[in-house]
């Protein structure tokens, strides 16, 4: 199929692209377009006025400020991926970036589309809701942020105004020597989208207790969620395999995973806690030996 008949604009700056976007309820914006092309392909979405923000120089970067790791929102996924100021701040991120899409999607592709797409298998979305990182857009003239976790509100949808552009993403940064990432996911094929995925970041002290512990879980509930209680609960522990089964068992207990042609329900819970149990292993052991890095 080909796309339904629309028009189409390039902005040279941000408050041209908001100025179009406030003139139609109809306007989408596109950056990589990974996702919306094939949707408008399908002619599963039908904007009638595409707003091309991916030449607006203001909105492509990567830079520390303060306690976070600031990022454009039509940063390239693939100048994430091999950023080294990622790599040494956001290890979480640096750790999915290589599972986001496939080595070309992510040529294209961008962060903030990812986030705005709001795919419940997104990893960058999942490392968003998992580290409490800021989202923060403009509509019209104003800015305003909102929490990665009130962001994502359903499968594809989210809390951004349909006239709001997202600019900037801001990761927080943890500042401890012995900080751990793990991550796992399943899926059909490497780079296909996850039935479940795992990520969790730990803190440990000298005589190797968690000191901060994120856990978060992707694919299996629409949005990513983070296990609050499980950071609660292993908090100034040593964390054993059956420690951490118990507490992400009991905060994966309540929840209503998604149920699809592609897994069900009972299948996306065990995988869940599976993959939870993993990351947090292989978080400790990086820890443990000084990195940043899982295994």
């Amino acid at each position: 199929m080909k796309p339904a008949a629309f028009d189409y604009a390039r902005p040279a700056n941000l408050d041209q692209a908001c100025a179009l976007l406030a003139t139609s309820e109809d306007a989408r914006i596109i950056a990589g377009g990974q996702t919306l092309v094939p949707l408008m392909a399908m002619r599963l979405a039908r904007p009638k006025l595409l707003v091309d923000i991916v030449r607006i120089a203001e909105l492509a970067f990567v830079r520390e400020e303060g306690d976070a790791v600031v990022i454009g929102a039509t940063t390239r996924q693939c100048v994430v991926e091999r950023d080294p100021l990622v790599r040494a701040k956001v290890p979480m991120l640096a750790k999915v970036m290589p599972f986001v899409g496939h080595a070309a999607t992510r040529a294209r592709g961008t962060v903030g589309g990812s986030l705005a797409n709001a795919d419940p298998a997104a990893e960058i979305a999942l490392v968003a809701v998992t580290l409490g990182a800021m989202l923060i857009y403009r509509e019209g003239k104003a800015t305003a942020d909102i929490a990665a976790a009130d962001f994502f509100t359903g499968p594809m949808m989210t809390a951004l105004p349909p006239a709001g552009c997202l600019t900037v993403v801001r990761f927080p940064v943890w500042r401890d020597q012995r900080v751990g990432v793990g991550f796992h996911e399943v899926s059909a094929r490497r780079s296909d989208f996850a039935f479940v995925s795992a990520a969790a970041q730990i803190v440990l002290d000298d005589e190797g207790s968690c000191r901060r512990l994120a856990v978060g879980i992707g694919g299996a509930t629409s949005p990513p969620l983070k296990l609050i209680t499980v950071g609660e609960a292993l908090t100034g522990k040593r964390v054993s395999a059956t420690v951490a089964r118990d507490a992400v068992n009991a905060a994966l207990a309540d929840i209503e995973p998604l149920a699809d042609l592609h897994a069900s329900a009972d299948y996306r819970r065990r995988v869940a806690a599976t993959l939870a149990v993993r990351a947090i292993a292989d978080a400790c052991e990086a820890a443990s030996a000084g990195s940043t890095h899982a295994n």
